[in-house]
């Protein structure tokens, strides 16, 4: 009897021990959820941060696109319509809509146009500032006298300070001498011109040299 009491005793204090020690899961289990569920919020709010860039820059990009088409477009034609078109093309269409206007747009800028008249016009200006003669159409330069391919008479010199003179002026504008009482000089050969003594050819006038 004594021996039954004794294990009794035993179990029922061994029993009480031994139920914390089953309140320990619980705990554990709860302390575990929660850790995970704190990496999850801390992932999500990382992954919140990098969509949130991602989308800043694509709309930054987006409105990049659509400034720098209206601004080409605007250097390349003046019509309205046009400039119109192609922004709402890139709005619309985004990067496939900026292939198209690539592939669409005038090759050349209003810029490029302009200076390329500009040679044009300078190309035309130098061809029509060469000096041609008036009967021939020969090209001559500044300080011919003649034509040396017809004779025409393109200048005469001043007498007085013998600089190159347009045949159509009364004046020199170089020494202000009055050319108009002043005979022009006659060049050998020319028709309508006399010719000049000593000069082969011309008649009625004795040539002078040394005898043999």
């Amino acid at each position: 009897m004594t021996n039954m009491t004794h294990i009794l005793t035993t179990i029922l204090t061994i029993g009480p021990a031994a139920t914390p020690t089953a309140g320990v899961t619980p705990t554990a289990t709860a302390t575990a959820t929660s850790s995970g569920s704190s990496t999850l919020t801390t992932i999500t709010g990382y992954l919140g941060i990098v969509i949130g860039f991602i989308v800043a820059f694509v709309v930054i990009f987006w409105l990049s696109l659509i400034i720098w088409t209206f601004r080409d477009i605007r250097s390349r034609t003046q019509d309205l319509l046009s400039q119109i078109l192609a922004t709402l093309l890139v709005t619309v269409f985004f990067i496939g809509g900026l292939f198209i206007y690539m592939i669409l747009r005038p090759r050349q800028t209003l810029a490029e146009i302009y200076e390329r008249q500009l040679e044009e016009e300078s190309l035309l200006a130098e061809m029509t500032e060469r000096q041609t003669c008036n009967n021939c159409h020969a090209r001559v330069e500044s300080d011919f006298q003649v034509c040396p391919s017809c004779g025409q008479k393109l200048k005469r010199p001043c007498p007085k300070c013998e600089r190159l003179l347009e045949l159509r002026w009364t004046f020199c504008p170089y020494c202000a001498t009055n050319l108009a009482g002043t005979p022009m000089q006659s060049m050998p050969g020319m028709p309508g011109m006399p010719a000049m003594q000593g000069m082969p050819g011309a008649p009625g006038i004795p040539m002078s040299g040394p005898r043999y």
